[in-house]
């Protein structure tokens, strides 16, 4: 586990706080190991649809970090590389980031590697299937006289409004959660942000505890939220929303629940390989071209603690 702070060391205050929260949902990540199996499984997909690929992981603050990975690949005589960012929506601070560090790693070793980089795939019809198909086995927790009445909290996480003041992020958030509605039929919905850093940097907002409060002040008494924005568990999923705002809402006399995490969804799985699939075609005509599948983490270190 590796906390940063947008650069600064943690306090010991803060450090103790991660680990309390690591204690909670068990001692560690799960996302390490989600994300090992999600690559495994579109390799896996992709090559019994006759292409030779082999999938890799890299992760910029934990291991296997991406140079690691560059190195790995080289050693193992690949070529070429196209790489899918674990985040569904468009940021400099988020894919950009993993762009950024891909493409230093790469120069490192002597740009020995064609490398391209697929984003921006929050749109993606089997996406949002998968996300369509978890939010009707939540809704399943409740009762049809209390659907009725229920709100949707569709949530991503928080950025710094100094990093997104021009980037998509938002659009694409909003995109993302209106094309599943478009599945779902009409329900009361909200926009949320969660898991802002704790440092004095204006993140953006309204966060999910905010727009808790305000659903009590109108008598709203159960909620689901979907964390659109997330594909695997991990620490902003099991410990901000099973925990935290679980407890918010249990304050506030509400019932919170979520949607399960797409991890090894069969659709969400089949939307990464056939996104990957239509990136091998845009790259060459041939069917049968090979490609390695290079698959970066969804931890960010988003200046809170979670360093998968």
């Amino acid at each position: 586990m590796l906390t940063c702070l947008f650069g600064r060391k943690p306090s010991p205050e803060q450090l103790e706080g991660v680990k309390e929260r690591y204690r909670l949902i068990g001692g560690s990540s799960p996302l390490p190991a989600i994300t090992e199996k999600q690559a495994k499984a579109i390799e896996e997909r992709l090559n019994s649809r006759g292409y030779s690929s082999k999938s890799y992981v890299g992760m910029r603050y934990c291991h296997p970090l991406v140079e690691q990975t560059l190195k790995e690949i080289l050693q193992d005589g690949v070529e070429e590389v196209i790489a899918i960012p674990m985040a569904p929506f468009r940021s400099r601070f988020s894919t950009g980031a993993y762009q950024e560090e891909l493409n230093r790693a790469n120069k490192a070793f002597g740009d020995r590697l064609k490398v391209t980089f697929i984003e921006g795939w929050h749109s993606n019809p089997l996406f949002l299937d998968a996300i369509a198909e978890r939010v009707r086995e939540g809704l399943s927790q409740f009762t049809p006289d209390e659907r009725e009445r229920l709100h949707l909290i569709f949530s991503a996480h928080s950025l710094p409004e100094s990093v997104i003041k021009s980037d998509p992020y938002v659009d694409d958030f909003r995109e993302s959660a209106e094309g599943v509605l478009k599945r779902i039929g009409l329900f009361h919905w909200h926009m949320a942000f969660q898991s802002k850093g704790r440092g004095p940097e204006r993140w953006i907002g309204p966060d999910v505890e905010s727009v808790l409060i305000e659903l009590k002040k109108i008598n709203v008494r159960k909620v689901l939220v979907v964390p659109v924005g997330f594909v695997s568990d991990h620490i902003e999923i099991l410990y901000d929303i099973d925990i935290l705002y679980r407890k918010k809402a249990e304050a506030l006399g509400m019932i919170l629940k979520r949607t399960t995490s797409l991890n090894l969804s069969e659709r969400f799985i089949e939307a990464l390989t056939n996104i990957v699939e239509a990136h091998i075609h845009n790259l060459s005509p041939s069917p049968l071209t090979p490609a390695c599948t290079k698959r970066f983490g969804e931890g960010r270190g988003e200046g809170r603690g979670e360093g998968d």
